[in-house]
């Protein structure tokens, strides 16, 4: 047998099928969509766009949660202002709820020191990441935002594996390398066989506080371009926001209102 690709679309090897790969989630879990937050790279706001897509349905009376995948730089018990510590049972873990009801699983929450680094190797991070889906109690949940960590490793690849993902939704940013951040994700996605939802471009611009105007201080946006090139949609360009930010610092990522998701909201209802 040659060497896996994890490419099942063109595989003719007869082994198990991507189906068989899928783990359960807890038994006391009813979880109804898994939306993955997913780039090509680091720093472009895939933390922020799931917490803010996770804020915006919990607003429309879903029952939400986010698991973050991120093990190694989690950030969202940060901005959502909680901190470690989570309640255990002789059969699972239970998740933090934030203020708006948002259930969350990091590992930032099962740390003595939030500052503490990761130190582990990237079989033992993907399998932490199994466990946030089989081991943590989640109950009823209408949408569960996964936040993934960067680029195509072991990570992305366990979530894409392991949990039945309804949809991806690419996030990037205005520079030139645009076009690399997108089409990694997207042939990521594709090997997998999994749909992408569309794509958001974080830092599109700054509105001047004056006039109005949208300065577009990393150039101009090549999303549109990039998107019609590997056919996606354009879901979002969510600006330079100083709101945004500070609520975020404030771990009140919950108190944001702003409409510039809407598009992304929309197509997440309708799957």
């Amino acid at each position: 047998m040659s060497e896996c690709n994890h490419d099942c679309s063109s595989c003719k090897e007869k082994c198990s099928t991507p189906e068989s790969l899928l783990e359960k989630p807890h038994e006391l879990s009813n979880i109804k969509k898994v939306i993955a937050v997913v780039s090509g790279k680091g720093g472009v706001g895939k933390s922020l766009v799931s917490g803010l897509l996770a804020s915006e349905m919990a607003k429309k009376g879903k029952k939400t949660a986010v698991l973050d995948a991120d093990v190694t730089g989690p950030s969202i018990p940060k901005m959502f202002g909680l901190s470690a510590g989570v309640d255990t049972a002789d059969n699972g873990i239970y998740p933090k709820e934030t203020d708006s009801g948002i259930k969350v699983m990091s590992a930032n929450l099962l740390l003595p020191d939030e500052k503490s680094p990761v130190l582990w190797r990237g079989p033992i991070i993907a399998g932490m990441v199994k466990q946030f889906w089989t081991d943590v109690i989640w109950g009823d949940v209408d949408y569960m935002f996964v936040d993934c960590p960067p680029g195509t490793g072991d990570v992305p690849l366990t979530v894409f594996q392991s949990i039945k993902v309804d949809g991806i939704i690419v996030v990037t940013s205005p520079q030139e390398l645009v076009s690399m951040i997108v089409a990694k994700a997207v042939n990521m996605a594709n090997m997998m066989n999994i749909p992408i939802l569309g794509v958001v471009e974080n830092m599109s611009y700054v509105k001047c506080p004056d006039c109005g105007k949208k300065i577009e201080i990393f150039g101009g946006s090549k999303v549109d371009e990039v998107a019609t090139e590997y056919n996606l949609k354009v879901l979002a360009k969510l600006p330079l926001d100083r709101e945004i930010a500070q609520n975020v610092d404030k771990g009140q990522v919950e108190n944001v209102n702003v409409d510039y998701l809407d598009g992304a909201i929309e197509v997440i209802e309708s799957l």
